[in-house]
């Protein structure tokens, strides 16, 4: 079984106000989930993606009392943002900064207000599904996630489980900023299946904080696919976290050698499980096993403008 791309990116946020202002109104996202961290309610998680909130689209922050990032290595270095081909230079005038190519795509490198390092990949493949409310036009709205870049010391461990493991491809390197960056592709490549490894041997640890990644998810069908990979990294000695419902899709935790924390997610059910279509992200979102405690999570939330 192979993995079918990027599912989603979790990333940290100080700021969950100016973070939804951000992303939704500056970069155009909707606002498909508001919801709780489930490891730690106090703190919300919120889940941009397209119209349709499809998987391999969105971005998820969790919201916290957290300082910024210190940047480093043994983490995810860049995020990739794809969008048409023919939209680069509206996102250049809205942005500002300069398009270039890189690894044979023209890309615009931007940061968010908090430091989060983005990148927009110029990428016209699989379907399109803009958001009716956004500010950008249809033609120039974000596609989706991908490729994304992490940042490793030694290349073989982590090589050898990305493909001895998850079923990866190495198909070409380049050279960015002093470094050589491996691409990793999975299931049907291309920009929203493949992963970028830099290697970067003289870089400190990166401590995580508001601005950093939490983590990087890959695309599995199902259940049953979940069900798969966890068999599948067990037999190799790996640890992982088993299994975890978050009710949403369920999920599979396990640290790469390099240091960068993964998940395989499951397509299923989706986030309209819960909500329909047109009303998503407007309320707070529980899952079944929350619910009973709404009163004390709502109360220990705060506000988001």
């Amino acid at each position: 079984m192979d993995l079918q791309g990027i599912h989603h990116l979790t990333a940290v946020t100080a700021n969950a106000g100016g973070n939804k202002r951000f992303y939704t109104e500056t970069l155009g996202l909707r606002l498909v989930k508001k919801t709780v961290n489930q490891d730690d309610t106090s703190v919300w998680h919120l889940f941009y993606a397209d119209g349709l909130a499809s998987p391999g689209s969105d971005i998820t922050f969790f919201d916290g009392a957290a300082g910024p990032e210190r940047r480093g290595g043994r983490s995810v270095i860049r995020t990739g943002l794809r969008v048409s081909g023919d939209a680069l230079d509206y996102w250049a005038g809205r942005l500002g900064g300069k398009v270039r190519l890189l690894d044979g795509r023209a890309s615009l490198d931007f940061e968010d207000p908090e430091g989060q390092r983005l990148r927009l990949v110029a990428d016209d493949s699989g379907p399109a599904h803009p958001w009716g409310g956004s500010p950008v036009p249809a033609a120039h709205q974000i596609r989706g996630l991908g490729p994304i870049t992490m940042s490793v010391p030694d290349l073989a461990p982590t090589r050898a489980v990305l493909e001895g493991v998850m079923n990866m491809r190495e198909e070409r390197a380049y050279d960015l900023d002093g470094a050589r960056v491996h691409v990793f592709a999975m299931g049907p490549g291309g920009a929203a299946a493949e992963l970028h490894v830099a290697v970067q041997p003289g870089l400190p640890r990166a401590r995580q904080g508001a601005g950093g990644v939490h983590h990087v998810a890959f695309r599995t069908p199902d259940a049953d696919g979940i069900r798969h990979w966890a068999e599948r990294v067990a037999a190799h000695g790996i640890r992982s976290s088993g299994e975890v419902d978050r009710y949403y899709f369920r999920s599979l935790y396990f640290r790469e050698p390099g240091g960068t924390l993964f998940e395989i997610a499951s397509d299923t059910p989706g986030f309209t499980v819960d909500e329909p279509l047109d009303a998503l992200g407007q309320s707070l979102s529980l899952p079944p096993f929350l619910e009973r405690q709404r009163a004390t999570i709502e109360a220990g939330l705060k506000p988001i403008a």
